[in-house]
């Protein structure tokens, strides 16, 4: 299976959605596309909506710390929203919610972010 990537802009925020497999043959697709909206728009944080993400490995995680540090230099944020229990043990095992906010849902995320 492949990854689905929806990119939207809302405000100064990036909403990232992923459907499907985020893998070694996948992170690198992620990475170009989240940076090039990071390098043409004025973006201070991230959200991330895992809702549709069936699988993560070390790959999609090194992708998803490399846009945190990237948004934390700029002073911003990321909150990551809506993942399954399997994605959850991942990050969680991971050490990613001491740094990342963890919402319920995309509007809780953007809530968190100051946007409603």
């Amino acid at each position: 299976m492949s990854l689905f990537i929806e990119l939207e802009v809302k405000e100064n925020i990036l909403c990232v959605r992923l459907a499907g497999e985020l893998d070694h043959h996948t992170a690198e697709d992620l990475r170009l596309q989240v940076n090039e909206v990071l390098e043409k728009e004025s973006i201070q944080h991230i959200l991330l909506n895992l809702e549709q993400l069936t699988f993560m490995d070390s790959s999609g995680l090194g992708v998803i710390l490399g846009r945190y540090k990237v948004i934390r230099n700029k002073g911003g944020e990321m909150v990551v929203c809506s993942i399954s229990p399997s994605i959850k043990r991942l990050l969680d095992m991971s050490g990613l919610f001491k740094i990342v906010h963890l919402a319920e849902d995309e509007m809780n995320g953007l809530s968190v972010l100051g946007v409603a």
